[in-house]
């Protein structure tokens, strides 16, 4: 039985159902995020844990036979104080690694982020490039270290730990004002009916911006696909769909798949954006077979569809 951490929201409740759909039987926290998916219903066990809790994060490994542990529960990401952010995400992720020795699972898998190669200049970005020591955000400050926490507890314990550099994720149950990207405002907009609000401090969007891009099913997939792997060769794996794509792209799949939207963007490239680059997923694909399933067009069609019966 897989553990995930973080399981109803957005990237944590389609990595669920991935294991699900492969055979396994899943256990998810909620904390947050309390309303469970409807493509959990009846699939999962839903454990309330403050992932800060040690003793409550124990205990639930004297209910259910844990073999493995997804963690992907976060503090929320706009906490103004930086200490408050990494005191709280360093004190879960020491409590899932606890858990993960106490329960002696077989493979720990720890929520990294593209954001740690801010400063690598190389397009793609593979996994064994040397990262630069920059603290520019708090975000890929704390994804940095817990690679190595999680690193360090496994080799210690002997457990099998993967750090999962996650790329751009979006797609149901993400959050629609995305700090990061304008492309899930975008689709939102385009279903409502209402101009897409792109001002300060939503970052901006041109035609030729790229970006990497991952629907957030095949992201679910991919995490699930490396927990269930006999063997990996690797502790640290880039999760996205290996290719750049434009917003211009994008927008045209959101026009066509929301007839009246109109969506327009200037043309051109954002002048004050750094240069484009995405994820190398050379490692994933030889080591677990996976293979995007979303293009841009199926992805944007199935957000629309989503998006359509449901309240964001």
């Amino acid at each position: 039985m897989i553990l995930v951490t973080g399981g109803l929201g957005s990237i944590g409740s389609h990595t669920a159902r991935a294991l699900l759909d492969l055979g396994e039987s899943v256990v998810v926290t909620a904390h947050r995020s309390t309303a469970l998916p409807e493509h959990l219903a009846g699939r999962v066990v839903v454990e309330p844990l403050d992932t800060t809790d040690r003793a409550s994060f124990l205990d639930i490994g004297t209910r259910h036979e844990i073999t493995g542990i997804v963690h992907l529960a976060a503090a929320r990401y706009d906490l103004p104080d930086p200490v408050a952010y990494l005191r709280a995400d360093s004190l879960a992720l020491l409590n899932a690694l606890n858990a993960a020795t106490a329960w002696g699972v077989r493979r720990f898998s720890v929520a990294s982020s593209i954001a740690v190669y801010m400063g690598v200049d190389e397009v793609p970005l593979r996994e064994d490039a040397p990262l630069p020591v920059l603290a520019a955000h708090q975000i890929p400050v704390f994804k940095k270290t817990a690679e190595l926490f999680a690193a360090l507890a496994g080799d210690s314990a002997g457990f099998d730990t993967v750090a999962l550099r996650i790329g751009t994720v979006w797609g149901p149950l993400g959050v629609p004002d995305n700090p990061f990207t304008p492309l899930p405002r975008l689709v939102n907009a385009a279903v409502r009916g209402e101009d897409p609000d792109l001002t300060p401090p939503r970052p901006p969007a041109y035609a030729e911006d790229a970006t990497d891009l991952c629907y957030v099913k095949d992201c679910g997939r991919a995490i699930a696909l490396l927990m269930l792997a006999d063997r990996l060769n690797h502790r640290t794996y880039n999760v996205s769909s290996g290719r750049p794509v434009r917003y211009g792209e994008v927008v045209d799949a959101i026009n066509a798949a929301v007839p009246g939207a109109n969506l327009t963007l200037p043309a051109g490239r954002n002048p004050e954006r750094p240069p484009d680059t995405y994820l190398d997923i050379t490692r994933l694909q030889a080591d677990t077979g996976f293979r995007p399933e979303y293009d841009v067009d199926r992805a944007v069609s199935d957000y629309v569809g989503w998006l359509r019966h449901h309240e964001e």
